[in-house]
C-alpha cells in the first residue's frame, strides 16, 4: 500500500494558497483535499526464457558483469558465502548457486499475497493550515492481486476527490492509483512503488515488518515540486485478516505531521 502519496503534495500545493486567498476574502472554503494511496507502481516484466541454456548465457554473462553482487548481504532465505574463486576472481557456479537461493519465496512474499481481494476504504486529509480545520473526508475502492507467481503485490484504486475548478468551484474529480508491493531477499527490506492520475512521477519506498505489532513502516520521499523534497513515514496497520488502516506522515520543516488516514475494510465485511 505504500506510496500512496503524490496527491498529498498534489493537494497541498492546490488548496493551501487557495484557502488563503478566501481566508483574506473572508469567504468560507469547503476543505477539501485529497491524496494518492498505498502503499505502489507499474513495474517491467521480463521476457520468458524459451530453453535453460539461453538463460544459463544470461545470468552467467550478469553475474561476470556485476562481481559486487557477490559482496552484497545475503537476504532470507539465502546464507551469505563467498563466491570468490582462486585468485580473487568470482566463481560463477557459487554465484548462480546464491542467485538462485535469492529468487526463492519466503514468508514475507506470502504475508503480502495474504492482502489480496477487494477492499473498501474511506479517507480523511488534513490538507488545511488551519490545524483546527475539519479534515476532507472521501471514499473509494481497492483491488489487491498477487502476480509472477506469488512474487509480488498490485493494488488498483479508484475513487473521486474534490479539486477546486477554474471557477474556483469545487468539483468531483475521477482518482486512479496503481502500486506494486514486494519482498526484496537482497535488501531484506519490503519495497513499493505508487502511480497514479495526479502526477507524472513514480513513487519509490522501502519498510520494515513488525509480526508482533502487525505493522508496516514504509519511508520514501516525495518531490512534487522542484527541488522541494518531503521525507514521508507510513504506518500500516494489520488490524486482522479484513481490516487494515494506514497513517501517512509528512516531515515539514522538521516536524512531522500526519496528513492522512485511510481505513481499508475487505469488501463485504464490517
Amino acid at each position: 500500500m505504500p506510496g500512496q502519496i503524490s496527491i498529498v503534495g498534489f493537494s497541498r500545493f492546490i488548496f493551501e494558497p487557495y484557502a488563503e486567498h478566501s481566508s483574506r476574502r473572508q469567504i468560507f472554503v469547503p476543505d477539501f483535499r485529497n491524496c494518492r494511496l498505498s502503499h505502489i507502481a507499474g513495474h517491467w516484466q521480463n521476457p520468458a526464457m524459451k530453453t535453460f541454456m539461453p538463460l544459463l548465457t544470461i545470468l552467467f554473462a550478469t553475474l561476470i558483469a556485476l562481481p559486487s553482487f557477490a559482496q552484497s548481504p545475503a537476504a532470507s532465505p539465502a546464507t551469505a558465502t563467498s563466491p570468490m574463486a582462486t585468485g580473487g576472481q568470482p566463481d560463477p557456479q557459487e554465484m548462480m548457486k546464491q542467485m538462485m537461493e535469492l529468487a526463492k519465496l519466503n514468508e514475507n512474499h506470502k504475508l503480502l499475497s495474504s492482502l489480496d481481494g477487494n477492499w473498501n476504504y474511506t479517507i480523511k486529509f488534513w490538507m488545511n493550515p488551519d490545524p483546527n480545520a475539519k479534515p476532507q473526508e472521501s471514499k473509494g475502492t481497492a483491488n489487491r492481486k498477487t502476480i509472477m507467481g506469488g512474487r509480488y503485490s498490485v493494488m488498483d484504486v479508484s475513487g473521486k476527490i474534490q479539486m477546486p475548478g477554474e471557477d474556483g468551484k469545487m468539483k468531483d474529480v475521477q482518482f486512479k492509483g496503481m502500486g506494486l508491493e514486494g519482498y526484496d531477499n537482497v535488501k531484506k527490506k519490503f519495497v513499493a512503488s505508487w502511480i497514479d492520475n495526479m502526477g507524472t512521477g513514480i513513487q519509490f519506498s522501502e519498510g520494515t515488518y513488525d509480526p508482533a505489532a502487525k505493522t508496516f513502516t514504509y519511508t520514501s520521499e516525495m518531490e512534487m515540486m522542484p527541488g522541494m523534497k518531503t521525507p514521508v513515514r507510513e504506518v500500516i496497520k494489520v488490524t486482522d485478516k479484513d481490516h487494515m488502516m494506514l497513517e501517512w506522515y509528512e516531515n515539514q520543516g522538521g516536524q512531522e505531521k500526519k496528513t492522512m488516514e485511510i481505513n481499508y475494510t475487505r469488501a463485504g465485511k464490517k
